[in-house]
């Protein structure tokens, strides 16, 4: 796996595609590596003529870990949130902006389209505001902008969240994995579970730091709300929201999309915190017509239409 020097730290990325056509960024959620966009989803971004990148965000993958920053304590960083006392992680969501466009930079890429799910899509959002003159145009799939009294997580799936695997073997943690991605997953598109075990091994063979998962947890708590923010974004703007995620509710995508001048919002029913082998037909039509113009109130991508 190739990698590169930007923002001072080392990043693992992948490409694919014509370097010469129009670049589109790829930015993966909390926890998650380059892996986690779906081959076919990639592949069919390429068949689109686009030039794809995609690298694994600091503390994730094959990219620099902050171990020594050590294992905050999500309980206290809760406190603090709840006193809204200030919140200090070892990097920022801001950090990790800059680390998206150093790599655009180092891959001597002026400018491309953006497209980030969940914590990617937070990136992806400060991207836009922070670096505008980078940014064709910004998707945000399943994600939010953070602002306070917005819904969270459902009871199971928080549940899921404070489980801890019985032990640290490999079988215990897959375990473990499968059952947050049931919990958190589509509902009318559930991903087989046979499909899950190879997705969540492949990953855990190529890296695990849980203690990565916890920094960037504390990185997405203190950014807080970036409704700010996002009232600055002037590229064309798409947000892809699950009506049925449970993880980040729908009014989540819903305030994210208001909060963006012009921005289209796309509630797909039976989505819920993943990337379902179902959708990704109707995901690539999004972004296609949305990365080509076509995303007017009225239109309806070709691949939507019903033959």
């Amino acid at each position: 796996m190739p990698s590169l020097n930007a923002n001072g730290i080392r990043i693992a990325f992948d490409t694919a595609g014509d370097p010469k056509a129009v670049p589109l960024l790829l930015i993966s959620g909390l926890g998650l590596q380059l892996t986690a966009w779906p081959d076919e989803f990639v592949e069919g971004l390429v068949e689109l003529g686009f030039y794809v990148i995609r690298y694994d965000n600091r503390d994730t993958g094959l990219s620099t870990k902050f171990e020594h920053a050590g294992t905050p304590s999500l309980g206290l960083a809760w406190l603090k949130s709840l006193v809204r006392w200030p919140i200090r992680p070892p990097y920022t969501l801001e950090d990790m902006a800059d680390d998206a466009v150093g790599v655009l930079s180092a891959l001597g890429v002026a400018r491309a389209h953006v497209v980030g799910m969940s914590m990617g899509g937070m990136i992806a959002q400060l991207m836009a505001a922070k670096f505008p003159s980078r940014v064709l145009t910004l998707t945000s799939i399943m994600s939010s902008s953070g602002r306070r009294g917005l819904p969270g997580p459902s009871p199971e799936v928080k549940r899921a969240l404070l489980r801890r695997p019985r032990t640290l073997d490999a079988d215990a943690m897959i375990e473990h994995g499968v059952r947050l991605w049931q919990a958190i997953g589509s509902p009318t598109y559930p991903t087989p579970e046979k499909q899950l075990r190879r997705r969540v091994a492949r990953a855990l063979r190529r890296n695990c730091c849980p203690g990565g998962v916890v920094r960037q947890i504390l990185a997405v708590a203190a950014c807080g709300d970036r409704t700010p923010q996002l009232r600055t974004i002037v590229a064309p703007s798409l947000v892809i929201h699950g009506a049925a995620d449970p993880m980040c509710p729908p009014a989540c995508g819903e305030d994210t999309a208001q909060a963006i001048a012009n921005a289209r919002l796309e509630i797909i029913e039976g989505m819920g915190h993943d990337l379902p082998t179902q959708l990704l037909e109707r995901l690539l039509a999004l972004i296609d017509a949305h990365a080509h113009g076509k995303m007017t109130p009225d239109s309806t991508p070709r691949l939507f239409v019903k033959q």
